[in-house]
């Protein structure tokens, strides 16, 4: 029977699954486009307000280079669509980017475009969480105060989905991204309709005016260009996680690049048709909002009573019948779900690029494990904690977060595109086939003018955002480049100091092994740690005490005089009550004495049941092991005696008396924990 623990955890992921079951999770092209695409297609909800909150800095009248702005967005949307296409058939292993660019241009290019998408991804899910949060509290603007609180519910409820597996995930959020999407196509239809029969629909903030800010009214010039440029840089959000598909190529169904191109194509078309139906119906229903609603002109009362609703809940209550329509609440829940739920883009990418990074040693290798249900679990953990605290720290505030969002995203753009003009004058020169090499110069065309135009594009938000936040994200990613050229460093020099040149020099006995069993009385367990040590048959074997209480000590001498071993027993003086340097000391200096000898130590040590009787028992031993394992040539043994709270805890009351699980031993033959201070890894003792 499953403890409390195992229970909770069954019931919140589900049954683990086998490692032969791993085929079974792979998805049709109607799962993968809500998993992988949940984040484009959601960034309509505001890529358009941030568009309009920043040309409304300079007042209404610049409201016009709206369409041209979302023009150049739309061109690149279908640039870096027509781009990532090529990626998934060049390269359908699923490391995306970083594989392009690492196998391209190299591994320090590769691990740049690593750091940027893992910044980015938190990012992901701190702009998705807080965007959808703001949602809520225009339907429901009484929960304003739970802001943070409900951002910090919905990672975590995110966090829960996706440790079940990704087809699951997949299953749960399929349905709000479609209803989002039909819910938007109807109210963009809708709204187009009325405008031209000649009744277009009018927003709540269509009378408002705005007081453009001292130092940008009047723009002429060079200070007129860089507030398009911001603009536009701005809504380059809509394009955020368009590179998710080719990281999970490996998830679809067979055959796994068509099936992939074909969901980024339908991506592309869809959030094309949603953000250029809401920049037209915002533009149609005369949308005024700024970052701060003091700037408004004609407010109903005072601005710092006045709540803005976003544009997307401004354009629901406008087209489909007011604030308390069943249209308005349709629209904001299905908005706020599917923004939530584009996070889920970053929990699969974020994962399995940790995954790759891991596996080519540039991360902890617990990344690359796979958890119960086959999920990369530590790296779905490792998203969500950094996730909630970056919300927790930026109190959900969608605006604070939105300026270290998307840069990333473009160095990844960049790159990747540059290491596709590679891969393709590769090609190029290694094939004589006519069509082969036409198919090639057209793609190589295509991320040519990708790369040109994602790099334009990368020094634009690079200048208008850097100031306002977005070094935060530069810094974060080049911390974590350091980071991961470091990681590796370790692990290369650790396998080089593994790397076994003879292996019959390594498997040379050592000279003698010299076993010491500590002991500070005689009871059950230490006479256990002797049985055992005795087992052995080490060619020296002693009891060894530390002489903290005389008193103690004599009574320890006589008892062991009684008790007739074939064994010495050592005792060593500590004058200052010390336990473990006198001990340490000790095993140094056999080792200094007889340096080819190996010493065994064997600590008896109490299994208990409770995370709190750990605190009353065993300190002395964990303190013990921390300093022997630092000493070479010490082999330290760990003896367990099973006290009553951990049999109960281990045997629940309901199985058989005298059951044993499969694999553990059956109860007094529990096997001692040995770890070794050679180079290597071995088990815990706990």
């Amino acid at each position: 029977m499953l403890n409390l623990t195992g229970l909770l955890k069954r019931l919140a992921i589900g049954p683990a699954m086998r490692s032969e079951e791993l085929h079974e999770t792979l998805l049709p092209k109607r799962l993968a486009l809500p998993i992988f695409a949940s984040d484009p297609l959601s960034s309509v909800a505001y890529a358009t307000q941030e568009i309009l909150l920043v040309l409304t800095l300079g007042g209404l009248a610049y409201l016009h280079f709206t369409p041209w702005i979302a023009a150049a967005v739309v061109g690149l949307m279908a640039v870096v669509v027509l781009s990532y296409r090529q990626v998934v058939h060049a390269y359908p292993s699923g490391g995306g980017s970083y594989e392009v660019v690492s196998t391209n241009l190299g591994d320090a290019a590769g691990l740049v475009v690593a750091a940027s998408l893992l910044v980015d991804y938190v990012m992901t899910v701190a702009v998705s969480v807080a965007s959808g949060v703001d949602n809520i509290i225009s339907a429901v603007p009484e929960l304003a105060d739970h802001r943070v609180a409900m951002a910090l519910v919905f990672v975590a409820c995110l966090t829960a989905v996706n440790l079940r597996g990704v087809r699951e995930s997949g299953r749960a959020f399929a349905a709000p991204t479609y209803l989002f999407i039909a819910g938007v196509l109807i109210m963009v239809g809708t709204g187009l309709v009325r405008w031209l029969l000649g009744h277009a629909p009018l927003s709540e903030s269509a009378s408002f005016g705005v007081t453009p800010k001292p130092a940008d009214a009047g723009l002429a010039g060079f200070a007129l260009v860089m507030l398009c440029l911001r603009a536009f840089s701005s809504g380059c959000t809509a394009l955020t996680g368009v590179e998710a598909i080719s990281n999970g190529v490996p998830a679809f169904r067979k055959p796994k690049s068509k099936n992939a191109a074909s969901t980024m194509a339908v991506m592309g078309i869809i959030a094309v048709a949603m953000f250029v139906g809401v920049t037209a119906l915002a533009l149609i229903t005369k949308v005024h909002i700024t970052e701060d609603a003091c700037r408004l002109t004609g407010l109903p009362g005072a601005c710092g009573s006045y709540t803005q609703r976003t544009v997307i809940a401004q354009l629901a209550a406008a087209v489909l019948g007011g604030e308390h329509s069943v249209g308005f609440y349709y629209i904001q829940a299905a908005t706020a779900l599917v923004l939530v739920l584009a996070a889920n883009t970053a929990f699969n990418g974020f994962p399995l690029l940790a995954s790759i990074l891991a596996q080519h040693r540039y991360l902890p290798r617990q990344l690359h494990n796979r958890g119960d249900r086959l999920a990369f679990s530590n790296g779905i953990l490792a998203l969500a904690i950094t996730a909630g605290l970056l919300l927790w720290f930026y109190k959900a505030d969608v605006t604070s977060l939105i300026h270290l969002y998307i840069l990333g995203v473009f160095t990844s753009f960049t790159l990747s595109q540059t290491g596709m003009v590679r891969h393709w004058n590769r090609e190029l020169h290694t094939t004589d086939d006519a069509e082969t090499r036409r198919r090639g110069r057209v793609a190589r065309v295509i991320n040519a003018v990708g790369a040109v135009v994602t790099g334009l594009v990368l020094v634009i938000v690079l200048a208008t955002k850097f100031t306002q936040g977005a070094w935060l994200a530069v810094v974060a990613a080049v911390v974590l480049w350091v980071m991961m050229r470091g990681i590796r460093r370790h692990y290369d020099a650790t396998a080089a100091e593994l790397a076994v040149a003879d292996p019959r020099t390594e498997l040379v006995r050592p000279s003698r092994v010299h076993g010491i069993v500590l002991l500070s009385t005689l009871h059950k367990p230490t006479l256990r740690a002797l049985a055992y040590a005795r087992a052995i048959r080490p060619d020296e074997l002693e009891a060894l005490t530390v002489a903290v209480d005389r008193e103690e000590t004599a009574e320890l001498e006589r008892q062991w005089a009684e008790l007739d071993l074939d064994m010495p027993l050592k005792v060593i003086d500590s004058p200052y009550r010390e336990i473990t340097r006198p001990v340490v000391e000790y095993v140094r200096s056999i080792r200094r004495t007889s340096p080819r000898d190996v010493v065994a130590v064997f600590i008896p040590e109490y299994v208990v049941g409770h995370w709190w009787e750990q605190l009353l028992h065993n300190q002395s031993a964990l303190w013990l092991k921390s300093r022997l394992l630092f000493t070479p040539g010490v082999m330290v043994t760990s003896v367990p005696w099973q006290l009553t709270s951990s049999l109960r805890a281990d045997h629940p009351a309901r199985r058989a008396p005298g059951a044993t699980r499969r694999g553990e031993p059956a109860p007094g033959t529990q096997r001692p924990v040995t770890h070794g201070t050679e180079p290597g890894d071995g088990p815990k003792a706990d």
